[in-house]
């Protein structure tokens, strides 16, 4: 069974961030009716029972009005819509029963702050969860319109004109604060998403560039043999017709052209199916920095002297490491350090974010470790301190 940690953990940076909004939106929303009880519990006159139910009443609609505002408000703003109309309305209307039940039952008596309390709480808290998808622009009128009438329903109350001015003069302010600061989520939310879906573009343009050379250096070592080929298969063609001399030449020459383009595209193609240290590195720096994040290379001169077997192993170490913190992290920095001494060489790649990249995960590291234990060298990874560290170590003379 998955334990909290590890659900919290599973989820990407958008993902957090998505439900930490969503869920303070709900816990905002939630405590409506909270409030709706603490200020019957505070009131100090007699109050209609019947005003209590009403009041009550909106306040439980408002809430359950706003959780469903709130919902549909990001589902319309991931793809782009408008909030429903009717839900809007609905939730509004539910408010507005709770305003007018606060004024109801604590409007009877001597002047309450309670009064423009009650009208000014649940109308900002709908206008909180139409945040989600209108603009500042859009709510910041929305809020002036609820000062107004939280300071006309505390003067209907009993209270002089200039306190009631202050009352709702505070409250606009104080609406204006909240729905301000939960607009402010919903930015870092689209931010964030920004964020990671370009991340991902930058990742698909670096391998999509990595293709185009591919294709650029077969094209290269291909076409002038392909087409001498094809030139020479013809004539040899047209003597045999013809019944002249040469043909066997050119046939030769043909078989001549294509073993020397069957080594050339070996040739390319060892290029990325083999692992050299130093292409290695110059690539993973190249790719991640391509894929927004930072690389740090240390000791890459100190491998120039290594024999080839080592060359090949660490190339591959190299490979693996970088496709965990692409594939498995969200890493935003990753370092690799070469250290060389007369015993042995040793290459750690340690980057900020641990992942899914533990030990034990997928079968590449398991491989690897096998690849270097048949060089009687080793590989260590760990998780500490929310970092995932690689170690490889391969004695310096390894055959």
């Amino acid at each position: 069974m998955p334990t909290v940690t590890g659900w919290w953990g599973s989820r990407t940076d958008p993902e957090r961030i998505e439900l930490y909004t969503r869920w303070s939106f709900y816990s905002f929303l939630g405590a409506i009716p909270l409030f709706a009880v603490a200020v019957l519990g505070a009131a100090a006159q007699q109050v209609s029972d019947l005003a209590v139910g009403v009041f009550f009443a909106g306040a439980v609609g408002t809430t359950v009005g706003g959780v469903v505002v709130t919902r549909r408000g990001l589902a319309a703003h991931r793809r782009g819509e408008p909030l429903p109309t009717t839900t809007v309305i609905a939730a509004f209307a539910a408010a507005g029963v709770m305003a007018a039940g606060g004024v109801w039952a604590f409007g009877s008596g001597e002047p309450s702050p309670a009064v423009p309390w009650s009208v000014a709480l649940p109308l900002g808290m709908v206008l909180t969860a139409c945040s989600t998808v209108w603009t500042t622009r859009q709510l910041v009128p929305h809020t002036l319109t609820i000062g107004v009438l939280s300071g006309f329903a505390s003067y209907l109350a009993g209270t002089a004109a200039p306190a009631a001015v202050a009352q709702g003069v505070a409250l606009t302010a104080a609406v204006i604060g909240v729905v301000l600061a939960f607009r402010f989520s919903v930015w870092v939310l689209d931010v964030v998403q920004e964020t990671a879906r370009s991340r991902g573009v930058q990742l698909q343009l670096a391998l999509a560039e990595e293709r185009l050379r591919f294709a650029r250096d077969l094209h290269d070592v291909m076409g002038r043999d392909l087409s001498t080929i094809a030139v020479k298969s013809q004539l040899a063609g047209e003597l045999v017709r013809r019944g002249q001399p040469g043909a066997g030449d050119e046939l030769a020459d043909i078989a001549r052209i294509a073993e020397g383009s069957l080594r050339e595209v070996r040739e390319v193609v060892r290029g990325y199916r083999t692992a050299d240290l130093a292409a290695e590195l110059t690539g993973a720096r190249s790719v991640l920095r391509a894929a927004g994040v930072a690389c740090t290379v240390t000791g890459e001169d100190a491998g120039a002297a290594l024999p080839a077997q080592v060359h090949t192993a660490l190339g591959w170490v190299v490979r693996e490491a970088v496709t965990n913190v692409l594939r498995h992290s969200r890493a935003a920095e990753c370092t690799i350090t070469l250290s060389v001494t007369p015993e042995e060489v040793r290459l750690s790649v340690v980057n900020d974010d641990a992942g899914e990249a533990a030990p034990g995960r997928g079968n590449g590291l398991t491989g690897l470790a096998e690849r270097l234990a048949g060089l009687d060298g080793r590989l260590r990874t760990r998780s500490e301190d929310g970092r995932f560290l690689l170690d490889a170590t391969l004695p310096r003379a390894a055959t």
